[in-house]
């Protein structure tokens, strides 16, 4: 074994850092969406074409698979089943010399807290709060998944923005400028939108994220929405630390935008993040290792 790598697998995209064992960064690698909700078969493909970009860019193309120890953290990893089934389908020609798998929000907790305990408030595409204490106890709140849960989420904003556009073409509610904006950017049309809605998914919905945002000022209901949203984080926070103890860290571009608008006793808990989700996978793998060692 003679490298390290580090996957942030989530609904839009994974990205893949590869290090020596001495912690060194080599290589960067990107590839679609890995949450595996998504698809088993999916997940690994794209996990594995982040890998073997990051060994390309490194000029270590023809590295075997079995000289890397890879930690992953993968959205949707929290369902055990499912966790389960995706390690059991991993490549064996050759496997990777160490595999461990956690939740993209345990990964990113690890990544923007060094290790250390502290809270990871995750809105990008979906949204999660986790937190990891002094004594080591883990707990989470949210990470429901699309559909069922994600408030205050990307794939959540669009998919409230698309329901509004449903009521707007059905003549429930006056049009304003964010179901027409999100019209244009789905069916046009009452046909062209539900053509559009047959084929969406969580990654979908999120792109329409930034409309909501783009027309808060000029559109009522865009500006309750993005409420919602500060409220749903707010509350995910809550519930996951009542007692306020813990460190924050926003994560996700969702997240990050609505971090000025949260209330003030979090706001005085917000801290810079020391690393990314890939860090934090690096975190998972190198702590695996050490445990082996103890």
């Amino acid at each position: 074994m003679r490298f390290i790598i580090g996957v942030d697998g989530g609904g839009t995209g994974t990205r893949a850092r590869l290090c020596n064992l001495q912690g060194q960064v080599l290589g960067f690698g990107e590839a679609g969406p890995s949450g595996l909700s998504q698809g088993l078969e999916q997940a690994w493909r794209h996990v594995l074409q982040a890998v073997r970009a990051a060994l390309a860019q490194a000029g270590l193309a023809d590295v075997p698979f079995s000289d890397c120890a890879l930690g992953a953290g993968l959205a949707g990893a929290h369902e055990a089943g499912l966790k389960a089934t995706f390690l059991a389908r991993q490549p064996t020609q050759p496997a990777f010399a160490r595999l461990v798998v956690d939740t993209d929000g345990f990964t990113a907790l690890l990544g923007a807290h060094g290790g250390q305990a502290g809270m990871v408030l995750v809105a990008g595409t979906g949204s999660v709060a986790e937190a990891c204490w002094p004594d080591g106890h883990r707990h989470t709140v949210g990470g429901w998944g699309f559909g069922v849960g994600d408030e205050g989420s990307g794939a959540w904003l669009g998919l409230q923005a698309v329901r509004h556009v449903h009521h707007v073409l059905d003549g429930q509610t006056a049009s304003g400028p964010l179901d027409r904006a999100v019209l244009a950017a789905t069916g046009r049309d009452t046909d062209g939108m539900r053509s559009w809605c047959a084929q969406a998914g969580q990654r979908a919905y999120a792109t329409l994220a930034p409309l909501v945002f783009d027309h808060e000022a000029t559109d009522p209901h865009a500006a309750a929405l993005i409420n919602i949203a500060v409220v749903s984080l707010t509350e995910l926070a809550r519930a996951l630390d009542p007692a306020g103890e813990l460190p924050i860290v926003c994560a996700g571009s969702i997240a990050q935008r609505l971090q000025p608008r949260l209330p003030p006793f979090l706001q005085h808990r917000c801290v810079p993040s020391q690393g990314d989700a890939t860090d934090g996978a690096l975190h998972l793998i190198r702590q695996h290792l050490a445990s082996e060692t103890a």
